[in-house]
């Protein structure tokens, strides 16, 4: 039972978990009047280590964590304490100054340091380490923080927590206040973190009505794009209303004008479904955000055209190339193997799709082969750059990302192969097609020559995109496009428990456990344990003793811990945290603290958002070589290739000894261990199972119930998402993209 409130004042001394989209955090508060640390947890957007702030709550006892206090309201003020001061300006907040720096500062000037770096700089000098470049750039980003700081005081009085103070100040400038004022909603959309919930309630305190256009036009657009994160391409109309009217607590009525303004603004788009006025129904209409409607219509126009231009292919000798490239190969193909090669010379599109073992990376050696000697420019690509990176060692010839292969530049402003610099090559072939949302696939299909043949090879049992859509299945669906679906599993891979596996959980049935089909004994073992507490022990022992022990792979580099879900005992931020102390245990002063995770020398980590700045992108693993307390700096090592993190990078990392499965897609590990047990019900269908077996390439084991596994295999209701794609390429209507 809670207390009654109470006003507690204390610096923070250690985040255990944020939220940044929400707030919500969990943190260990060093209390200013008692020399003793408390749990704190509660609505406390993004604290930094040093930070004083004044809680109102109540004290409450959790039944696993203990005593706690529930956070109802806050305010953030400076540190007046030396220690306060000495952790706010070793935080990272200035430039030149780190831990190390913050220190000797405090030693020199106590509490006043603050006062001395804003008044009289020039006495920083006394402090060793400090000359006059440091001084100089210490004095300009102080100066630089001065609007911010003005800019923070506001914002912390509405709200806005000081994290995100330099996001706003870096987007309006000196206009921040003047826009946090009277356009409060342009946050959600112009300042990356800063969700709509967030700016709707610094709306809403700012005396923002209810039933505002600008809140209902932002609300709406909010509700389109979490949408759009759940997968879909459209949204239906009656749907999305009756969403918004929920979510914004107004009447569905009130949202038709502020809708209309949105349509006449060109921010969405409304299609009528009633292309049957026999069956006609009201309100039938799909809504799109206008990039997506683009997109679909985009592809579905590409794809007319490089099946019309297919026709006008030039002659081939074509038994002759697939004898040509048996011979390079040095074994005869398949029956669809040979159908594949032969659709490959001939058709200008063409999908290939089949399940591990299937022989995909043999037909792409042989198409590669067969198109060698005709002058015809080969360009390989894959969307993960683990994906390519295996491409590129299976065909031994260079495949990139898609996002290289089409030369994204943030600087210039998007793709620069499109539809008016299209890419130098004849034949195209996309390997993980699976992967492709629909903006991606609409950016590579507008910078594919007409003339060029595009082979998108992929499984499309695998899970869907991350992104929006599924396209893959879509075009397979439409019976538009030329497919070669390959089922036999050949030979060599017959010996796999691994795929022997996965193709019997792709049809529906359950795995062989006790090796009855007569696979390797090596490859795969399932673990019979029913409690989570107890699946974690064991997933830790074979991670760091059996794996290594007995096969000899390394537990960092070549063991992958997958897991269906982020949260709970057995997510990938648990099994992060565990795992990381097992596998990498901290050293005195090692490391770097953000969000939660002390980041440390030789962590193996991933970045969960493209950034074409440092040209690293969402789902690339790599391992941390440097930590630079000091300059609040990391150093990452993808590949041989070293790549600095400022602190205001570090948002876009995640440890990743675990990985949820679907971070995993595209890439393939020598070894994954997989969790798998009934408290992960609302994920266990037989497509993330399927794609987690799939991603092993040596050995897989899987720890968790039977039952867990049949609820699993037994579920094959695919994700159904809200796409027009299908049904635009079997009908071939006449859209044309904008």
């Amino acid at each position: 039972m809670a207390s009654e409130k109470e006003r507690i004042t204390g610096q923070i001394d250690r985040i255990t978990y944020t939220n940044e989209e929400n707030g919500f955090t969990v943190a260990r508060l060093k209390l200013l009047e008692e020399e003793r640390k408390v749990t704190v947890v509660g609505n406390l957007p993004a604290p930094d280590p040093g930070q004083v702030v004044e809680l109102e709550g109540y004290w409450t006892t959790h039944s696993k964590y203990g005593r706690q206090f529930k956070i109802t309201d806050f305010r953030y003020s400076a540190p007046t304490s030396e220690e306060g001061v000495k952790r706010y300006l070793g935080s990272g907040l200035i430039p030149g100054i780190g831990p190390v720096m913050a220190e000797r500062i405090v030693q020199e000037f106590g509490e006043e340091a603050l006062e001395i770096i804003d008044d009289n700089p020039e006495k920083l000098k006394k402090v060793e380490g400090i000359g006059r470049k440091r001084l100089q750039q210490i004095q300009e980003s102080w100066q630089e923080q001065s609007e911010i700081r003005e800019i923070m005081v506001f914002l912390l009085s509405n709200n806005i927590s000081p994290a995100y103070a330099a996001r706003v100040y870096q987007e309006y400038g000196r206009d921040a206040v003047e826009v946090v004022q009277n356009k409060p909603y342009r946050l959600a959309s112009d300042v990356w973190g800063i969700g709509f919930q967030t700016v709707d309630k610094i709306a809403r305190d700012m005396g923002i009505e209810k039933d505002s256009g600008q809140r209902l036009k932002a609300g709406l657009i909010y509700i389109m794009e979490q949408t759009v994160g759940e997968g879909h391409v459209y949204y239906p109309y009656e749907a999305l209303l009756e969403r918004a009217a929920r979510v914004l607590e107004v009447e569905r009525e009130q949202l038709v004008e502020p809708f209309g303004e949105l349509e006449v603004q060109d921010r969405l788009v409304i299609e009528d479904l009633n292309f049957d006025y026999s069956n006609f129904k009201e309100n039938n209409k799909a809504v799109y955000l206008k990039a997506f409607y683009v997109a679909e219509t985009g592809i579905n126009w590409k794809i007319q055209q490089l099946l019309a231009s297919a026709r006008q292919q030039y002659m081939i000798d074509i038994p002759a190339r697939i004898r040509e490239a048996e011979k390079q190969l040095a074994f005869s193909l398949a029956g669809k193997q040979r159908e594949a090669v032969k659709l490959a010379l001939k058709e200008n599109l063409l999908v290939i799709t089949g399940g591990p073992g299937t022989g995909k990376t043999t037909i792409i050696e042989a198409i590669i082969s067969a198109f060698q000697d005709l002058n015809q420019k080969i360009l390989l690509a894959a969307p993960t750059g683990r994906a390519a990176k295996r491409m590129t060692e299976t065909t031994g010839k260079e495949a990139k990302t898609v996002h290289r292969l089409l030369e994204f530049s943030y600087q210039e402003g998007g793709f620069q192969r499109n539809g008016d610099n299209q890419l130098a090559g004849d034949v195209i072939i996309i390997d993980e097609a699976s992967m492709l949302d629909t903006v991606l696939m609409y950016h590579l299909l507008k910078a594919v020559p007409e003339s060029a043949n595009l082979i998108l090879v992929g499984d499309v049992n695998q899970l869907p995109p991350v992104g929006a859509g599924y396209v893959l299945r879509d075009i397979i669906r439409s019976g538009r496009v030329p497919v070669i679906e390959l089922t036999e599993i050949f030979r060599q891979a017959r010996e796999s428990s691994i795929v022997i596996n996965s193709h019997r959980i792709n049809n529906g049935q359950m795995p062989d456990l006790e090796n009855k089909t007569g696979g390797r004994l090596d490859d795969f073992y399932f673990i019979e344990e029913k409690k989570p507490a107890k699946v974690l022990q064991l997933i830790i022992k074979i991670v760091r003793e059996r794996v290594p022990a007995r096969f000899n792979f390394d537990p960092v580099e070549d063991v992958q811990v997958l897991s269906p879900m982020r949260r709970g005992e057995l997510g990938t931020e648990n099994l992060n945290s565990r795992l990381q102390d097992i596998l990498n245990p901290a050293l005195e002063a090692e490391g770097l603290s953000y969000g939660g995770v002390t980041y440390r020398v030789n962590d193996k980590v991933m970045q969960v958002k493209n950034n074409y700045d440092l040209d690293v992108f969402n789902g690339d693993i790599g391992r941390i070589g440097a930590v630079d307390k000091e300059e609040s700096r990391l150093t990452i090592n993808y590949d041989g290739r070293l790549v600095n993190y400022e602190r205001t990078n570090l948002e876009e990392l995640e440890l990743a000894y675990a990985i949820t499965v679907h971070k995993s897609q595209g890439s393939e590990y020598p070894v994954i261990v997989f969790p798998m047990v009934t408290q992960h019900y609302i994920m266990l269908q037989r497509n993330l199972l399927y794609t987690a077996l799939t991603r092993g390439r040596q050995l897989a084991v899987i720890i968790g119930s039977k039952k867990a596994l049949a609820m699993a295999v037994n579920n094959d209701k695919v994700e159904e998402r809200y796409s027009l794609l299908e049904e635009r390429l079997r009908d071939f209507r006449s859209n044309e993209s904008d």
